[in-house]
This record gives structure tokens, C-alpha cells and sequence, in this order.
């Protein structure tokens, strides 16, 4: 019986498969049956490729989502610089315009204007505050 047990238990490692019991009965006659239970492995080598194809993908898959994350923060951080500056800009041109309408209210004018109507005496006026003539493209309706 032992040498039968050493048998089955090669066979089975050449197998690479692993026996989860082992059964023997002996019945009057002195007869001997054994059975045994047990089931096949993959082999190491296509287990542990297997397993590594696994992870590899895994990790291709977490490297994915990783660089598609970074893409989406730089796409935010070059939003936030555009609109940073966009702000900047607005602020700027905000500044300017009011140190335009600082220099345009300084100080006292005193216009006189003549003319033969009001048309051309409040054309006159115009110019003269302004800084530009009406035949360069200011221009004005007046209502009488």
C-alpha cells in the first residue's frame, strides 16, 4: 500500500496536480481499493504569467487614468492662467480708462464757440473738448 501511495503521489506531482484525499479500502478477501481526490494546477509558468498579464494590465490601467488626470489638471491650471490674465488684462484697460477720465475731468475748461446756429456752435464745442474734429468721424444729431 505504501509503495502504491508513493506511485500516485509521483504521478500526481509529474501532473502538477495536488491530491486533497486519499481513500483506501480493504475489503474480506483481502482486496485493496484505493481512490483518491484531488484536482490539476496550471503550471508556474502560465499561472504566474497569467497572473502577471493580470497586474500588467492593471497597471496600464491605473497609469491610464493617471495620465488622462494630469491632462485634465493641465488643461485647468492653462484655463486658470488664461483667465487670470484675461482679468489682468480687463484690469489694466479699466485703469487706463479711468486715469483718461481723471485727465479729461482735471481742471477747468473754458470754451467759446461762435457761430451763425446751434449746429455749428455745439460742432465747435465738440471739437474743442473732445481734441478731434467732426470731419475726422465725431459726430453728433441735434434735435431741435
Amino acid at each position: 500500500m505504501v509503495q502504491g501511495q508513493n506511485n500516485m503521489f509521483a504521478q500526481a506531482k509529474a501532473d502538477n496536480a495536488v491530491i486533497h484525499g486519499v481513500t483506501a479500502v480493504m475489503d474480506a478477501d483481502g482486496n485493496v481499493s484505493v481512490t483518491c481526490g484531488g484536482m490539476t494546477r496550471t503550471s508556474g509558468i502560465k499561472q504566474s504569467s497569467f497572473v502577471m498579464g493580470t497586474e500588467k494590465k492593471q497597471k496600464e490601467r491605473l497609469e491610464k487614468k493617471r495620465e488622462e488626470r494630469k491632462v485634465l489638471e493641465e488643461k485647468a491650471v492653462k484655463k486658470r492662467t488664461e483667465r487670470k490674465a484675461e482679468e489682468e488684462s480687463a484690469a489694466e484697460r479699466r485703469a487706463e480708462r479711468k486715469e483718461q477720465m481723471e485727465k479729461l475731468t482735471e481742471g477747468t475748461y473754458k470754451v467759446s464757440a461762435t457761430g451763425t446756429d446751434v449746429k455749428s456752435v455745439t460742432q465747435n464745442i465738440v471739437e474743442v473738448v473732445s481734441g478731434t474734429s467732426s470731419s475726422t468721424g465725431g459726430s453728433f444729431d441735434i434735435k431741435a
